[in-house]
């Protein structure tokens, strides 16, 4: 399976919901705002005890590079009236996804951290 259809087949499994069938290795790690979940165990116990917040999106993919063993993919995902803009590098091995960093806001920005316009 090409790395392309991989990815693919990541996305259409969260969108199924079909999320205990995922593409990734037993020592998948994946790295976020949030931090990092090491092991394909500790991301389906997390997904599975957080159904809520990991399920029912669908994805607006906007721009993809991918080669041979990565990709970098650009995406909304879109879960009711909430949306999160989305880039996340996938690295491949052996034919599965062996980690991801995502990169995303989550949150309000600090009052010290906004860029001031000039009047």
């Amino acid at each position: 399976m090409t790395t392309k259809n991989l990815i693919n087949k990541w996305f259409q499994k969260w969108e199924d919901g079909d999320f205990l069938d995922l593409p990734i290795s037993n020592t998948f790690k994946h790295t976020s705002p949030f931090g990092t979940i090491n092991g394909k165990q500790e991301y389906l116990t997390l997904v599975k005890e957080n159904k809520d917040k990991f399920l029912g999106y669908h994805f607006e993919i906007h721009d993809e590079i991918v080669g041979s063993d990565r990709a970098c993919v650009r995406y909304t995902a879109v879960q009711g009236d909430f949306t999160l803009d989305v880039s996340e590098w996938f690295y491949v091995e052996n034919g599965l996804i062996e980690s991801i960093n995502s990169y995303y806001h989550i949150g309000e920005i600090r009052d010290e951290r906004k860029i001031s316009k000039p009047e």
